[in-house]
């Protein structure tokens, strides 16, 4: 599934700008909202690739986006094995 399929299936996700390729999945379940899934370790290294040292965009990372609540269809984060 591409972003403009979850964008089409999913209207009500909210979307992280410029993380489009860390996205694993969308997460789905009775009794909880549908959320998009975005893989720390490749949000980490897009965060690197920007210019950041390990240490501070693990600490960006999780207070900014893994810290940050938009609503019930906040996204959510995998920890790859």
């Amino acid at each position: 599934m591409n972003i403009e399929e979850i964008r089409e299936s999913y209207p009500e996700v909210a979307l992280m700008d410029g993380y489009d390729d860390c996205i694993v999945g969308v997460i789905c379940g009775a009794g909880i909202q549908s959320k998009v899934c975005y893989s720390t370790e490749k949000v980490i290294c897009k965060l690197m690739d920007g210019g950041m040292m390990y240490d501070d965009a693990l600490e960006y990372h999780d207070f900014n986006q893994v810290g940050a609540y938009v609503g019930e269809h906040t996204p959510c984060f995998l920890q790859d094995l």
